[in-house]
């Protein structure tokens, strides 16, 4: 049976590939939801019989050619298209990716602020780390998913779109390999559409990083899509990740180089010029040691962090020369 949540109809579209076990939770929380029968698998080449198993759920299964790149956008884009081929009269569609479990009570919370607010295409809530103990990586995602609620400029890839709005957007830019959803609200926003996060909890998240080499990838992964974004969107007046991105650059890239530099023309003396790495370091957990846990570690991590973005930067800046397709920075 289809569940109306506030008298509009709602589609879940999940995304994944080789999720086992944590894809049967994502799944049964959509289903739990009384969305059984609104439920879009999209398996990006799977081997672990992900797609056979969503079958027997009833779910729809779209299974990606994976002869073109895959990227998280195209598959949200083939599970948007085949939902609202199954349901004309879709109004709400929520992506999540199979790592994820649907937490009860927020499909009618966000369906009910989407309904009341003909102005809002996209409402967010909180993400939250499933195992954030396990390591410091792992809870340094959930202090990121932590944003302020309110009006804002994007959403991540968990989140509940007003079908009209996204249809008239085309949806994610399917080449992007990681920043689709903040570049998709840069051209919501120009459209005149709003996004909304609200103070509701949302969804659990795996996210699974538990050694130095898989958080080294995905800060990569997200210096790649700074440049990206701010290549697309860094004009005003949204200059879209130019901050990010020339902050990369500054710390990743030109101190060390300058340093080096110095070292070398002048005195091995210069090396001491990085104690402003340290310093850093200081200046960020003093302002955030009352107000997040492990203050010394996100201090720490957030300024190491920025010499793999700026290798994502250059990564970006070499493709973009060779008129080269990236591919995708994988931290899994």
């Amino acid at each position: 049976m289809n569940v109306a949540y506030s008298h509009c109809r709602v589609a879940v579209v999940v995304i994944g590939r080789n999720e086992g076990a944590r894809l049967k939770t994502c799944l049964a929380s959509a289903i739990n939801a009384g969305l059984a029968q609104t439920l879009v698998y999209v398996d990006s080449g799977s081997s672990d019989g992900s797609p056979d198993y969503a079958h027997s759920l009833g779910c729809e299964v779209v299974e990606l050619d994976m002869s073109t790149p895959f990227t998280a956008g195209r598959a949200r884009n083939a599970g948007f298209g085949r939902a609202m081929a199954r349901w004309p009269d879709l109004a709400c569609v929520q992506f999540i990716d199979g790592d994820c479990e649907l937490l009860p009570g927020w499909l009618p919370a966000a369906t009910a602020v989407l309904q009341d607010n003909p102005k809002l295409a996209v409402v967010c809530g909180r993400l939250r780390e499933r195992f954030p103990e396990k390591s410091i990586y792992n809870q340094l995602c959930d202090i990121e998913w932590n944003t302020a609620v309110g009006e804002v400029k994007a959403c991540g890839g968990i989140a509940l779109f007003r079908a009209s709005a996204f249809a008239a957007s085309e949806g994610f830019l399917e080449t992007l390999i990681a920043g689709e959803e903040p570049e998709l609200c840069v051209r919501l926003r120009a459209s005149g559409w709003k996004i909304l996060r609200i103070d509701e909890d949302m969804a659990l998240h795996d996210a699974a990083i538990l050694r130095f080499r898989q958080w080294w990838k995905r800060s990569q992964r997200a210096g790649y899509a700074f440049a990206e974004g701010a290549s697309m969107h860094g004009q005003p007046p949204e200059r879209h990740w130019v901050r990010e991105s020339r902050s990369a650059r500054l710390w990743g890239a030109a101190i060390p180089a300058a340093v080096a530099a110095l070292a070398v023309a002048l005195s091995p003396w210069a090396l001491l010029l990085l104690l402003v790495y340290p310093l850093q370091v200081l200046r960020i957990y003093l302002r955030v040691r009352h107000t997040l846990p492990a203050a010394g570690w996100y201090a720490t991590l957030l300024v190491v962090g920025k010499l793999p973005e700026a290798w994502g930067q250059v990564r970006f800046l070499l493709n973009r020369m060779m008129d080269k397709r990236a591919a995708l920075i994988e931290y899994k």
